[in-house]
């Protein structure tokens, strides 16, 4: 039975994929880098820091870290600057977290910067519905690498344990994810995945091993999760 859910959040809680697209392209337009969409969806599970450095180096432009941590935080600004007059949220997302968070345990697990999903999180209301945040800065490297889903498993297992539940197994802790490299680590890692298709098509998300997939989170409950992955 599932216990717990383990949520991405770009492409999952917040409809932002084409805002940092956009963000990113504008940067990078300043650095004489036209960032294509076939560039940035190749790169979907990358972190802030990975994905400038990847893009520095394909076009031959210097990438030492003073740089990308400038340029990254160059991207955050632009993000932000569009998101925050009117936070674009998928639609029932925030009544999908708050149903599941009354029967479920529930955490992100994401290549975002904390900043950015805790600023998410708390202006939409919903930051106390989720008992454990993996971002960026909490992981060594970045998805489909299994790490970060490892890394919460293990925590919100522990959190769990230390409020008088008993241990999870891999089974009763549940992945939502919007690319294929997420659910690739989810999987990695064990866990059993939904996927909900915000970013790419149903058949990308079953072939990288989604055990089902959802068009829209709106209309599910506990009750459903815990059926379909029974």
């Amino acid at each position: 039975m599932i216990k717990a859910l383990l949520l991405d959040f770009n492409g999952v809680i917040i409809d932002d994929e084409p805002i940092q697209r956009a963000a990113y392209r504008e940067m990078f337009a300043g650095e004489g880098v036209d960032v294509t969409d076939e560039m940035y969806y190749a790169r979907l599970g990358m972190n802030d820091k990975v994905f400038v450095t990847s893009i520095l180096e394909e076009a031959g432009k210097p990438a030492d870290l003073d740089r990308v941590l400038e340029l990254s935080a160059e991207k955050t600004e632009k993000w932000r600057a569009i998101v925050e007059p009117t936070l674009p949220l998928f639609s029932g997302i925030e009544g999908f977290v708050k149903r599941m968070s009354n029967d479920l345990t529930l955490g992100i697990v994401s290549m975002a910067k904390r900043e950015e999903i805790d600023f998410v999180l708390e202006k939409a209301g919903i930051a106390p519905c989720f008992s454990v945040v993996v971002s960026a800065e909490d992981v060594s490297t970045y998805k489909p690498d299994p790490e970060c889903y490892r890394t919460g498993f293990r925590i919100i297992d522990e959190y769990r344990t230390s409020h008088g539940h008993l241990p999870m197994i891999h089974s009763e802790c549940l992945v939502i994810e919007d690319s294929p490299p997420g659910v690739q680590a989810a999987r990695a890692a064990d866990l059993p995945v939904l996927g909900v298709s915000n970013t790419v098509t149903a058949d990308k998300l079953r072939n990288a091993g989604a055990g089902s997939v959802a068009w829209n989170l709106s209309d599910w409950i506990p009750e459903t999760v815990k059926l379909v992955f029974a």
